[in-house]
């Protein structure tokens, strides 16, 4: 099940990233992504009314883990600046590509308490595939 949505949410952010793209043709870049965020806010407060959902917060929670939010922010700013100039496939890629390799480092070295999966070398090889897959779309 959550295999299936993995790939459905693949499936999402390939037409997020078309419509933030799109709008920021008509709005531009910062007022894209300030009405995204709103838009956003905005849809989980509705879900969160309908689930009757109230998380009293009362362990101490680190600090860093409250940034997701503002990496948010330039992940969507930064998907939008490339989709004009790259097209969404490309960016998709690049982005699948710089996640990939982000991720093992945090899995190698378990940053952020997460645990630890050692790097293996055999990893390199669908890296390569990826990346010579992601030459192949730019060039051709």
């Amino acid at each position: 099940m959550y295999k299936l949505l993995a790939l459905f949410q693949g499936f999402l952010v390939s037409i997020m990233v078309s419509f933030n793209g799109i709008l920021a043709n008509y709005v531009g870049f910062y007022n894209s992504v300030f009405i995204v965020h709103l838009v956003g806010l905005i849809s989980i407060i509705l879900i969160l009314i309908l689930k009757k959902e109230h998380k009293n917060i009362e362990e101490k929670i680190p600090i860093y883990l409250f940034l997701g939010g503002g990496i948010g922010v330039f992940v969507v700013l930064f998907n939008i600046m490339c989709f004009n100039r790259l097209g969404i496939a490309i960016t998709i890629s690049l982005g699948l590509l710089g996640q990939s390799l982000f991720s093992c480092i945090i899995d190698h070295f378990g940053l952020f308490g997460v645990k630890i999966n050692k790097f293996h070398k055999n990893k390199i090889i669908g890296f390569l595939l990826v990346l010579f897959g992601i030459c192949i779309m730019t060039f051709y």
